[in-house]
């Protein structure tokens, strides 16, 4: 009964996972994801009102609350609006750029401009990364200026507490000493107040995606000025996440040591839409899966950094900014205050140099490897090293995964011999429980007995595989979060090893193409997650059965619900499992013949037994015995030309 309740479990349990992905969650994406498509046209439909990045109050000491600057798309996105032609939106993009004077951003990684009011970068876009995987495929746009649909961008300024200064605005229109700003060419922005205090931008940017802005102050005027440097990065608009809860988009930063992550739907929740960090703010910004911007401020300098979310209008804003220590500038002294800004992919080796060698703290956690952090990441890292020497992923894949059995095959040999001597119990096992199939008490001590006598572990066949899941776990993380792995291809139809497996049950495995329904998703199982679930069920064919012909159908389709559970996932962490499987089951089927033990169970390479003796028969001669010699125990008895005389004799 408790058997049968056991497996009554398991099935509703599948089926309940199964009714719900199809019934429930399946068409709540797809009604989830209707509203978005249905927001987004109705604001891009709506007239477009640009903002004044001066109206924006930035932050003051002991002030509680600021109005944030409009921000923009998602960090990276730049993803297109559903039923928006591409024209027209670079059409309105490009006429809202070359409308206003601006400085060029011009280096092998991105393109871009900085507008000259304001002094916004606003203008940014990156030329190693696509949307898709199509070579006409849209570049991916980190920054939009305001006027486009959402605008995102990063300002940096000053705030005073001294009356009687004027500080740049919006419509601080500054001048600039070159045209152009590229690697090794820093571009210089002045402008001079009515108070005769000059203030100047010094912006440079590497050769790949770090800005560095020196902010710059001139007392030339007779008043004492006490200023306070800021940065802020403003995205408009609520962004679409991937929707995965191992996953965090939204705001991020260092504060004092500590990693701070605030989702975009929590942050509104908090008081007045403001979370203040304690502590100073080594880095903060905002992070989508593989991109983001973030501000790292003077790291000698005090500064107080948070995150801040409004909906003017009913559309959300969110904003991160620092404001640091004040500075004061008496008549005839200057001022200076080092900022950086980071716009960009999410490179894992880029943000390690960074880390590094600008002394940012922690400045890797931009990528979520989650809680398994010390194995996440050396498992990407040996991933990439492997890539360098194969030029592909998934053999880099295949190989880590060869090491990893290598690294755990003592444990999973030992586990492996245990389950073998269970396969060959098979048979006595079932004869115990038929002969107390009504005392379940002695059937367990008849069973423990067993185990006991011939060293076999029942609980052997779970260490494989609990070994198994930190790292299985650790690399579907790499698989999923890691920007190197987008978009980077197999062979054969896998053409991005971060995705699932294109060629699903439901288009025929690539015979024809329909646009599959999110509710019907989990069925359209690729060939992959097929060929896992046949490797998994010949593993499972090696392991020892349960003796329940019930329970033996239960597990026989175990294979068959994580097929359809895997087809959804990462195709490189499919590929991983399958191989993982095979060598496996290569390595139990050399443990279980040199065991002397058949993927049925039965024993091999034994000599049968050796027939009973029976007796001498009586030779033509006379000779011999007549008589079957009495069966006792101990040596056989010997022949009739061992006998004695009298024996000889007397017959």
């Amino acid at each position: 009964m408790d058997q049968r309740n056991l497996i009554l479990a398991i099935v509703l349990s599948v089926s309940i996972l199964l009714g719900f992905q199809v019934f429930i969650e399946g068409p709540r994406i797809e009604e989830q994801r209707a509203l978005q498509e249905a927001q987004k046209a109705k604001e891009a439909a709506q007239t477009i009102n640009p903002a004044i990045p001066g109206q924006v109050v930035a932050p003051i000491p002991g002030q509680q609350s600021i109005v944030p600057t409009p921000g923009a798309v998602p960090p990276g996105a730049g993803a297109p609006v559903a039923g928006q032609p591409a024209a027209a939106r670079s059409i309105s993009r490009a006429a809202i750029v070359s409308a206003e004077p601006r400085i060029k951003i011009t280096t092998d990684r991105v393109i871009g401009s900085i507008r000259l009011k304001g002094g916004l970068i606003d203008d940014l876009t990156l030329l190693n990364y696509r949307q898709t995987l199509e070579k006409d495929s849209e570049n991916i746009v980190m920054l939009s200026p305001l006027g486009t649909e959402n605008p995102y961008y990063a300002q940096f300024g000053w705030t005073s507490t001294t009356t009687g200064v004027t500080l740049p605005n919006a419509d601080t229109v500054w001048t600039t000493d070159r045209s152009t700003l590229s690697v090794g060419q820093p571009v210089t922005l002045r402008w001079t107040n009515p108070e005769g205090i000059e203030f100047a931008q010094v912006i440079s940017i590497d050769e790949n995606f770090m800005f560095a802005v020196d902010q710059r102050i001139t007392n030339n005027g007779n008043q004492t000025a006490v200023i306070h440097p800021f940065g802020l990065i403003s995205l408009s608009g609520m962004p679409e996440t991937a929707g995965f809860w191992i996953l965090h988009e939204g705001m991020i930063g260092v504060f004092d040591e500590t990693l701070t992550e605030v989702d975009y739907d929590d942050l509104p929740d908090e008081p007045n839409g403001i979370q203040a960090v304690d502590g100073a703010a080594k880095w903060l910004g905002i992070t989508a899966k593989y991109f983001a911007t973030s501000l790292v401020p003077d790291q000698k300098v005090a500064n107080k950094g948070r995150f801040v979310h409004t909906a003017p209008g009913g559309k959300d804003k969110f904003q991160a900014d620092y404001l640091a220590a004040s500075q004061t500038v008496a008549p005839g002294q200057s001022a200076a205050f080092s900022t950086r800004l980071f716009a960009g992919a999410k490179e894992v080796r880029l943000l390690d140099s960074y880390e590094e060698k600008l002394g940012i703290p922690r400045f890797d956690r931009m990528v979520d490897f989650g809680w398994f952090y010390f194995l996440t990441k050396p498992i990407f890292y040996a991933i990439d090293y492997f890539y360098q020497l194969l030029g592909n992923f998934g053999l880099a894949i295949l190989l880590l995964t060869v090491l990893i059995k290598l690294a755990f095959f003592p444990l999973a040999n030992k586990s492996y011999k245990s389950m073998s001597r269970l396969k060959k119990l098979q048979p006595k096992m079932v004869e115990i429980r038929e002969k107390h199939k009504d005392d379940r008490q002695r059937q367990n001590t008849a069973m423990m007995e067993l185990y006991k006598k011939e060293g076999a572990n029942p609980m052997s066949g779970c260490f494989p595989i609990l070994i198994q899941i930190p790292v299985f776990f650790a690399l579907y993380k790499v698989l999923f979060v890691t920007i190197e792995m987008r978009h980077a291809p197999f062979f054969g139809w896998i053409q991005d090893l971060s995705a699932p497996d294109p060629y699903g049950l439901l288009i025929g495995f690539g015979l024809f193409q329909w646009d599959v329904p999110q509710s019907l998703q989990i069925v359209n199982v690729g060939i992959w997650p097929i060929i896992m679930g046949v490797t998994m069920f010949l593993q499972q064919r090696l392991n020892p059965q349960p003796a329940d012909p019930m329970q033996q159908k239960i597990f026989m389709l175990l294979p068959i619900v994580f097929t359809f559970l895997l087809g959804s996932f990462p195709a490189g962490l499919v590929i991983y499992w399958a191989w993982n499987n095979t060598l496996s089951i290569a390595q139990q089927w050399v443990i279980m013949r040199k065991m002397g033990v058949s993927a049925s169970g039965e024993s091999i390479n034994e000599e049968p037994p050796k027939a009973p003796p029976r007796g001498n028969k009586k030779k033509k001669d006379g000779s011999g015995d007549d008589e079957e010699p009495e069966k006792k125990p101990g040596p056989t008895p010997p022949s009739s030309k061992g006998k004695t005389r009298r024996q000889r004799k007397k017959r």
